[in-house]
Order: C-alpha cells, then sequence, then structure tokens
C-alpha cells in the first residue's frame, strides 16, 4: 500500500511539474506575439470609439493587450479636449456674430 500511496502522491506532482513547463512555454509564446500597444494605437482606438466606428476585432485586441487605465486617460483627456474645443467655437461664433 505504501507504493500506491507514494506513486499517488508523486503523479499529481509530476502532472503539476508538466503542466507548469507546458504553460511557461505557452506564456512566452504569447508575450512574443502581444506586445503593448503604442500610443498612436491607443489614441487611435479612443477616436474611433468615441465615434463609433471601432471595429470588433480591434475592441478584443485593445481589451486583451491593452491596460484599461491607460485607454480611461486618453478618453478622458480628449473628451476635456473635446468640451474645450466646442466652447472655444462657440465663443468664434458668438465674437463674430455681433
Amino acid at each position: 500500500m505504501n507504493d500506491n500511496t507514494t506513486r499517488n502522491e508523486n503523479t499529481p506532482s509530476e502532472l503539476s511539474d508538466k503542466k507548469i513547463g507546458s504553460s511557461n512555454t505557452d506564456s512566452e509564446s504569447n508575450n512574443e506575439t502581444k506586445s503593448s500597444p503604442g500610443i498612436f494605437s491607443m489614441l487611435q482606438s479612443v477616436l474611433a470609439a468615441m465615434i463609433g466606428i471601432q471595429s470588433e476585432e480591434k475592441r478584443k485586441e485593445d481589451f486583451e493587450n491593452g491596460h484599461a487605465g491607460n485607454y480611461i486617460f486618453i478618453g478622458i483627456v480628449m473628451v476635456l479636449i473635446f468640451i474645450f474645443s466646442l466652447i472655444k467655437i462657440v465663443d468664434l461664433i458668438i465674437a463674430n456674430s455681433k
């Protein structure tokens, strides 16, 4: 019985070692193929999302590779730029209409 107990204890550890080894290889290959998007890619994604023309493929890529905080920050900055641009345009129109 001791042989069976020892064999059962070794089997899960051997399996976990094999899984760890294979998952490391898989994660290393995923890291090589998936890179963090650059600033221009994130800007393009945020602008496309703001006007509603973001493709499903690009959206999935952003969620898999990008960090949410970066997209949120860029989104807030872009919205603020949009709001201040509208205010400036309205001020120019009102000033020229007088």
